[in-house]
């Protein structure tokens, strides 16, 4: 899978699983008679929306992903694809967050009202990721894809050879 795909899949990601959160926050919520949760809910999400988008606002690759491409292995052909696979293998804690907070949250709403808010910070900080590595990618003349790894291992990346020039501008 094409790394520059696989940060796009993670902020869609990230964004769905803050959504999911909050609808069943609200959805619990909505039950009881004190609001001072949903309050504290709202202000948490406001907040975590500005903290994702004050992180999420710079244009050039985070020091993490320049450093992931530096020491990127290189090949001349293209590897094995398998996108569900690289998914499964590098977002499990997602997932694994994400259904741990639904389900506290049937009974903490407050719960997954939290776990929201981080994966809205989430998905707000790593949105312009995508862009960057794209660049790198046009410069280069190169494209980067996911390694195959162990889930609990770091990631690696495959260099391979690429198009030059302005193929990526309309």
């Amino acid at each position: 899978m094409r790394f520059g795909d696989f940060l796009k899949a993670t902020v869609l990601l990230s964004a769905a699983s803050a959504t999911l959160l909050a609808a069943l926050t609200v959805i619990g919520i909505g039950n009881q008679l004190d609001q001072t949760p949903a309050i504290v809910c709202a202000v948490w999400w406001v907040l975590a929306a500005i903290i994702g988008t004050a992180m999420g606002a710079r244009e050039d690759a985070t020091a993490q992903i320049a450093r992931l491409l530096a020491m990127a292995r290189t090949e001349h052909m293209l590897p094995e694809l398998h996108p569900a696979r690289v998914m499964f293998n590098r977002l499990w804690p997602l997932l694994v967050a994400t259904v741990g907070a639904g389900v506290l949250s049937v009974f903490l709403p407050q719960v997954g009202g939290i776990a929201a808010g981080f994966a809205i910070i989430w998905a707000l900080a790593w949105r312009r990721q995508e862009g960057a590595v794209a660049a790198i990618e046009e410069r280069d003349g190169a494209r980067f894809y996911v390694d195959r790894t162990s889930p609990f291992g770091a990631m690696k990346l495959i260099r391979t050879p690429g198009f030059g020039g302005d193929y990526l501008r309309v």
